[in-house]
């Protein structure tokens, strides 16, 4: 039986791979396979964002190396600011009860 980081990280790397290589490099994600992923599995975060170039923008800060797309490495930098700031969301959720 796994530990639940080990699942995690094992649960991170099957959804990169579930929407990359739909269209061109399997191992990249296109913009338009990125936006699926974005919609499919972080839709919660991206709700109240009014901002119509949202996929555009985060596109654009991930791919690094400005080759149109985002490989794992890359991908997983989102991952890591979108934990750091649900933990701070937590952490003052958790001081003003």
């Amino acid at each position: 039986m796994s530990s639940q980081l080990a699942t995690s990280i094992m649960g991170l790397i099957k959804v990169f791979h579930s929407y990359s290589g739909k269209e061109g490099d399997k191992y990249k994600l296109s913009k338009a396979e990125m936006k699926n992923l974005l919609q499919g599995e972080l839709s919660d975060f991206l709700k109240g964002s009014k901002d119509p170039m949202v996929y555009d923008n985060i596109m654009s800060d991930l791919d690094e190396n400005k080759d149109g797309e985002v490989d794992f490495q890359e991908f997983v930098l989102l991952i890591v600011a979108l934990t750091i700031a649900s933990n701070e969301f937590f952490i003052d959720f958790q001081k003003r009860k």
